[in-house]
């Protein structure tokens, strides 16, 4: 029996126009960014639809953009009547996997999300830290190069995406150097990102502090479809562990590739990225070249998915 993954994409996959074909087409989609825009007082929409690029790369608004067209887009999917068997989100990402599985209420995630752009944003001033991708190298030696360029201050491994694609965190000339070091290790590739904080790394603490009073006033509620987490990789055992995970989320290692082979071992063969951007699709693939994977962000796409996924 074939089985079924709704993956939810991080920060990074934003662009202007993203959920717009869903929101003219589908009223479920419709309602999802007119909840938005209320619960967070601004055109969450306008900006997703026509806004700059410069103001929706602003975290504490690129992510409940994300996680917006994310759940319009679930929406489109449930109105056609197609489940998955397990769920999972990057970074961001898992507070979609968390509204797909019924845990945390759309309304309560999207200001929570807000907070937390604001809260990681805050977290490093401008200038101090910054992220990397290291390509073509694998996963232990981009360890020893973190370890041997700490000489230079902090750099940690921030997301295991995929064989072959590490990304590490930290202060700007530890990460540089680290670069560097995987580099002399066989790197193919070692390239800065233009992010504006080390996301995922230990100097995101502060974030992860003013993430955990918010949770507080969060209420959650029973999982209904399993989901796996990025701090561990593997399922949540129960809503009690949530707002702990999350909080650990935020300046720990995302363990991606970790998530999709336990889905793989699981039975998983079909992979749906719900939301912006075709990035997870990618990552799926690196990871085994024989799955089914299928995107959603538009109408095009939502149909041809629905098809497959039918069959």
């Amino acid at each position: 029996m074939s089985k079924i993954a709704f993956i939810f994409p991080g920060q990074g996959a934003q662009y202007i126009g993203m959920g717009k074909e869903l929101f003219d087409n589908i009223e479920e989609c419709k309602d999802i960014f007119n909840i938005a825009d209320k619960e967070l007082n601004f055109e969450l929409s306008k900006l997703c639809f026509e806004g700059t690029d410069e103001e929706l790369n602003i975290t504490e608004n690129t992510q409940p953009a994300i996680l917006t067209t994310s759940i319009a887009a679930l929406m489109a999917l449930k109105q056609r009547g197609i489940k998955c068997d397990v769920t999972a989100g990057l970074s961001l990402g898992e507070y979609s996997a968390l509204v797909c599985s019924g845990v945390m209420d759309f309304k309560d995630a999207v200001k929570l999300v807000k907070k937390r752009g604001k809260f990681m944003q805050e977290a490093v001033p401008v200038g101090i830290g910054t992220m990397a991708a290291i390509l073509g190298l694998d996963a232990n030696l981009v360890e020893e190069a973190c370890t041997e360029a700490r000489v230079s201050g902090i750099v940690e491994i921030a997301n295991l995406n995929c064989p072959g694609q590490v990304v590490i965190a930290g202060e700007i000339a530890a990460v540089e150097l680290a670069c560097e070091k995987a580099k002399e290790k066989g790197a193919k590739r070692a390239m800065l990102l233009s992010v504006s904080a080390p996301f995922h790394s230990s100097m995101l603490k502060p974030a992860a502090a003013k993430l955990e009073t918010e949770l507080k006033n969060i209420v959650l509620k029973d999982i209904t479809i399993p989901v796996m987490t990025n701090v561990n990789g593997d399922y949540i055992k129960n809503k009690d562990d949530v707002k702990g995970n999350l909080v650990l989320q935020v300046m720990s290692s995302v363990l991606w590739e970790i998530i999709i082979r336990n889905m793989i071992k699981d039975g998983v063969d079909t992979f749906v990225e719900i939301g912006p951007g075709r990035v997870l699709c990618g990552f799926v693939k690196k990871i085994d070249r024989k799955l089914t994977v299928l995107n959603i962000e538009d109408m095009a796409s939502l149909n041809k998915a629905v098809e497959i996924l039918r069959q």
